[in-house]
């Protein structure tokens, strides 16, 4: 009963109808998936000549050496990002009036700013090797934004948990470290992942100013005119395991919150039952 309390029961011609529905969308979308088969067939997209060049081992190198730098980069990026943005977002929680206004003119400004246009500032203008450059970049952007997810999560708990720490005598340090950040974790867990991921999608940048990363490692093999520029093939492997990485970053919070909840700080204690005869103090004294 309660579980349809806010709608009313479909009936039998609303079935019906939302079966038709359902069987007309599948077949437009199996209709869509047919097509675009058809056109990487017509097009000769499968060829052998196209796919031959990931089965040598001098291009499978060259794949997983390109991941390997993609996630380097990205690893640098990520711990740099939360910890710039852990530092702003404290300068924009600052009581002092010049530490806030810098914080804030600094995530403002570089939140702005295109993170294309920060990487070719810093390799091009400031002489930077490809690596530092593009870290630089995704660091200064992402850094920005995750400082407002940071801000946004502390400034979310509840004002009475910060009161009440306050009025057990813990400085604004503990209370921050002890109270608000462990409580704000859980609500901006989900946008932080998704954050990253960004920062994961935006490594890809990397092949503009000659890194090489793995999109730079796709792009030497799908221009390759002796295998019929197999640029097609070469999305076909290389979105994948994009995704795939997208979707790990996605399992990893979901068993991060699982964690979360299951821990032991977070779990209510047991309160041992009262045994018979026990007593309140001075419960046991007679009393003329």
């Amino acid at each position: 009963m309660t579980d349809t309390a806010l709608y009313d029961i479909p009936g039998p011609m609303a079935r019906r109808r939302h079966l038709i529905y359902g069987l007309v969308s599948t077949a437009v979308i199996l209709g869509i998936v047919a097509g675009v088969i058809y056109l990487l067939f017509d097009t000769n997209q499968f060829t052998a000549e196209k796919w031959r060049p990931f089965a040598y081992e001098g291009i499978q190198e060259l794949l997983l050496r390109g991941l390997g730098n993609t996630l380097k980069a990205f690893a640098y990026a990520a711990v740099l990002s939360l910890a710039l943005g852990g530092l702003l977002a404290a300068g924009r929680l600052s009581e002092h009036r010049i530490l806030r206004w810098t914080a804030t003119l600094f995530v403002e400004f570089f939140r702005a700013m295109p993170v294309l246009v920060m990487i070719f500032f810093v390799f091009v203008a400031l002489k930077v090797q490809p690596l530092p450059a593009l870290v630089t970049g995704l660091t200064l952007y992402n850094g920005s934004v995750l400082a407002e997810v940071f801000r946004s999560g502390v400034n979310s708990v509840d004002r009475g948990q910060r009161e009440a720490a306050y009025a057990l005598g813990m400085r604004k340090t503990q209370v921050m470290t002890h109270v608000l950040v462990p409580q704000a974790v859980r609500a901006m867990l989900p946008t932080i992942i998704s954050q990253l991921v960004v920062a994961l999608k935006d490594t890809s940048l990397g092949f503009l100013i000659t890194y090489e990363e793995f999109l730079h490692a796709g792009k030497l093999i799908a221009s390759n005119l002796d295998y019929g520029l197999p640029f097609i093939p070469v999305v076909m492997v290389i979105s994948p395991i994009y995704i795939g990485m997208c979707m790990l970053l996605s399992w990893f919070a979901t068993w991060v919150a699982r964690r979360q909840r299951r821990s032991l700080k977070t779990e209510a204690v047991e309160v041992a039952p009262a045994e018979p005869g026990t007593l309140l103090p001075g419960a046991g004294q007679i009393h003329p």
